[in-house]
This record gives C-alpha cells, sequence and structure tokens, in this order.
C-alpha cells in the first residue's frame, strides 16, 4: 500500500492570550491524530503556528516544502476564518491535495461549512482519531467514502453526513500523543517548560454554553492511571517539562480515580507543578490534599455566576454555597483557587452582572477570569441566540468570549462590554490581590496582564 504524506495544521490567528501573557500551549488534539497517521504507518508533521510565529506566507512555505497528500486543519469557532485560508492556500498550491476539516466548530455546523470554504474535501466531526484511521483507508483506496462514519463530505453538489463513529470507549486504545513532533521547547510558563495531558474526556453535565460534551460525548471515560503516569513521565523526562495543565473538563470527577493518579504522581516523586479544573460539586478535602501533595497549586472552578437564578438558567446544577464551600476547601489544603465566571446571558439585568463581579470577590478566590456569554455552534445557548434572533453577528472572529456577540433583553451590548473590563478592574485592583501579586509574581499581572487585557477589552467598547 502506498504510505501517504499528512500534514496537521493549526493554522495562523490572532490569540488573545499570546498577546497578553506571551505563551500559547499545545495543540494536543493534532498531536493525538498525528499518533495515529504514524501508527497506520504514514508520514506527518505538525505545523503549530501559533506558537511558531507563523504567517500565512510562512505556511505556504511549509506546505510546499513538504508537499503532503493530505492536509488536516483544527480550528475553534473564533479561528475558522484563518483555517479557511489555510485551505484556500493548500488548494491553490495544488487542487489535488486532500484538505480535511475538524474541530469544535465544523463539527456542529458542516453544511454552513461548505457554503463558506469551497476549499474543505471531507469534514470530521466530534472525536477524530478512529474518523481519520477509515479515512486513511479510503485514500489508499481500501474503503470509499460512504462507508466511514463520523464524516461530511460534497458528492454532486450535495453534502452528505454520515451517522456518527461511536465514541472510544478504551482511551488506552489511542496511542500516545506524538509530543515529539510540537515544539515542545517553545512552550514554556516563565522559566519552566510546559506541557499539557487530557486523562479524561466527556461530560455529563447539562451548561448551555459548553460545547465540550458535545464533541466528547456525555459519557465520561477515562485513561488508566497507569497510562496517565506513563504521558507524565514522557513530558517530564523526555521534554523537561515541569509545568503541566490537565486539560480535561474535570478532573475531579471521578474522585477515587484522581486521588489514584496523584497518589502514583507522588510515589514516583516527580518535581512537577500542575494545575487542573473541578466542579465545586465534585471536590472535597481529600481529594484536595493528594492533589496537592502531587505537586498541584491550582484548581480551576467554573464558578459563572453569583446569581442563583443564573445558574438555574445555564443548567449549572450548583448554588452559590457550594461554590463558597469548595474555594474554602481549596483554600484549606493550601491549593490556590481559581474561578471563572461569564455575564452577558440574555436575561441578565444590571444587578445580575453586578452580583457575580461582587461574589467573583465575596467567594475567595485567589484569581478570577471573566468573560462574556458567546453562543458556540451546537450548545443550547447557539439554539436560544438562533430562536430569539439575538446573534449581533455571524463574524466568527468575534466568537472570542471577549467580545459582546449575542443580544440581550436588558443590556446593551456596549454596557456588557464595560462591565467585563470592571469586572477586571475591581477584582485585582483590590489591595489584597495587589500586594499578593508583587510579592508572589513580581507585579506581573499589575504590570503586563492587567494593563494589556483592559485595553484590549476597552477597544472593543468603543
Amino acid at each position: 500500500m502506498r504510505t501517504l504524506r499528512i500534514l496537521l495544521i493549526s493554522p495562523p490567528t490572532d490569540s488573545a492570550i499570546k498577546r497578553t501573557l506571551g505563551v500559547s500551549g499545545p495543540p494536543l488534539g493534532l498531536a493525538y491524530l498525528a499518533s495515529v497517521v504514524r501508527e497506520e504507518g504514514h508520514e506527518v508533521r505538525i505545523a503549530d503556528s501559533l506558537t511558531e510565529d507563523y504567517t500565512f506566507d510562512d505556511l505556504r512555505k511549509v506546505i510546499k516544502s513538504y508537499y503532503p497528500d493530505v492536509v488536516g486543519i483544527t480550528a475553534t469557532t473564533s479561528m475558522i476564518p484563518d483555517a479557511y485560508t489555510a485551505a484556500a492556500i493548500t488548494k491553490e498550491i495544488d487542487p489535488e491535495i486532500t484538505v480535511i476539516m475538524g474541530g469544535p466548530h465544523v463539527t456542529f455546523v458542516p453544511d454552513l461549512t461548505f457554503q463558506e470554504c469551497p476549499h474543505v474535501d471531507v469534514i470530521v466531526r466530534g472525536e477524530g482519531e478512529e474518523v481519520l484511521r477509515h479515512l486513511l483507508m479510503v485514500l489508499q483506496g481500501r474503503k470509499d467514502l460512504k462507508e466511514v462514519r463520523g464524516i461530511s463530505y460534497l458528492k454532486d453538489g450535495v453534502v452528505r453526513h454520515n451517522p456518527p463513529m461511536p465514541l472510544i470507549d478504551d482511551l488506552d486504545s489511542i496511542p500516545i500523543p506524538a509530543y515529539d513532533l510540537l515544539p515542545m521547547d517553545k512552550y514554556r510558563v516563565g522559566r519552566l517548560r510546559f506541557g499539557v495531558i487530557m486523562t479524561s474526556r466527556g461530560c455529563p453535565f447539562q451548561c448551555i454554553f459548553c460545547s465540550s460534551s458535545l464533541l466528547f460525548g456525555k459519557t465520561w471515560r477515562g485513561h488508566s492511571p497507569r497510562r496517565v503516569l506513563q504521558e507524565i513521565r514522557i513530558l517530564y523526562d523526555d521534554f523537561k517539562a515541569r509545568e503541566i495543565e490537565f486539560l480535561d473538563d474535570t478532573f475531579t470527577l471521578n474522585r477515587r480515580r484522581a486521588r489514584e493518579i496523584t497518589d502514583k504522581i507522588a510515589e514516583e516523586g516527580l518535581d512537577i507543578s500542575w494545575s487542573a479544573s473541578s466542579r465545586v460539586n465534585t471536590f472535597d478535602a481529600e481529594t484536595g490534599r493528594c492533589m496537592r501533595r502531587a505537586g498541584c497549586h491550582t484548581v480551576y472552578f467554573g464558578i459563572e455566576s453569583g446569581s442563583q437564578r443564573t445558574l438555574d438558567f445555564i443548567g449549572k446544577g450548583i448554588t452559590l454555597q457550594q461554590a463558597i464551600d469548595a474555594v474554602r476547601t481549596a483554600k484549606k489544603v493550601k491549593l490556590s483557587p481559581l474561578g471563572s465566571f461569564i455575564i452577558g446571558f440574555p436575561h441578565e439585568t444590571k444587578e445580575d452582572v453586578k452580583r457575580t463581579i461582587s461574589f467573583s470577590k465575596r467567594v475567595g478566590v485567589d484569581m478570577a477570569q471573566f468573560t462574556v456569554a458567546t453562543p458556540y455552534p451546537g450548545t443550547k445557548l447557539w439554539d436560544l441566540a438562533l430562536r430569539k434572533n439575538l446573534l449581533l453577528t455571524r463574524n466568527w472572529r468575534k466568537f472570542t468570549t471577549l467580545n459582546v456577540v449575542m443580544r440581550s433583553f436588558h443590556l446593551t451590548a456596549r454596557q456588557i462590554q464595560r462591565f467585563l473590563g470592571w469586572a477586571y478592574i475591581s477584582f485585582y485592583l483590590r489591595p489584597k490581590i495587589v500586594l499578593t501579586d508583587i510579592v508572589k509574581n513580581k507585579g506581573f499581572i499589575l504590570k503586563k496582564a492587567l494593563p494589556a487585557a483592559i485595553s484590549y477589552l476597552l477597544r472593543r467598547s468603543d
């Protein structure tokens, strides 16, 4: 069988995080796909354009020099125009190159994607590893497109949607991500080399703004603790990563398993620091102590709102008191709690938003992330926005969670944008937070991150 040459691309794009903090994270999804390509015996390369600071001219040179049979492009909603450009460049170089596109955006609006970008041959919907494995067989002439589950494609001018691919039950069956194909020396937090790992997939909760559970399914699936330690060891030994972010939606969903993983990290004596996400109703002191003992420094809580009415509206399934208790517990076991908060849901009034900003300070988190409610394709919030005619724009570049793209019943877009800026100012310019930042971070938040963030937000409110 002919050996194929595959190029997997994260396209050049604008990133508020990189512009503000100077960091970017590894495109772990592409590394998983690359490992599957290798396992099938083909050649593969990854172009992480954001980290490599590629322009589209640079990307054109990469494509020309590698001259792949297949280009696979991933993109979130705000990146999708850049993914379209990457597809156009590919077809400009050679119309015979097969262009495959995947990721959360195209998964939920495949018909619209084909309308907006005529350069895409196949769309992969949802979890991609097994779908790609079968597509490689098609490209070798061993299978027909109509036999591949989990894809959409054009045939005779009509978009065909094949049935979904079943979720992968045994995550350990997926080969270890091809970290060696990423510019691992360029992922850094300060002086520390930085790595990412995903120990589980799927989320059973019903938050109306989240597409992750739709992409990876509502059935939670986890790697074995043994496999997790194997990946951590690779990051630690082979790539000298000393800071690791666990990308699970909820690392503590299965608390017994989470403790097994942290116990193994501690037993190995690995000198790593790390962070992970939790929910306020899946966190307890025992689990927190195990995490801290294993090197965890920060736990992310999706608190989202200071209004119980809003929490109920968005299907969060938590109470304000649970948030207070979880944050208190995290601090008790010497973990730093970071809370995420969202403003601008359609029903919210000024009072609701003010409650959220006030609660962000009262709940006791050390750090806060504020974003604007954004109706991403596929979510219940997207369905609501379409049903109520709430979308202000379909300029996908604005779907960053920092721009107002959805009409409110009570607030103007300008008011929401101003509230977002005020949330950051009022949270981070408190004396206690300023002093902690100076002592722990040498004033990084005060001198660099906050001014850059506020400048970025205020430019969008003009």
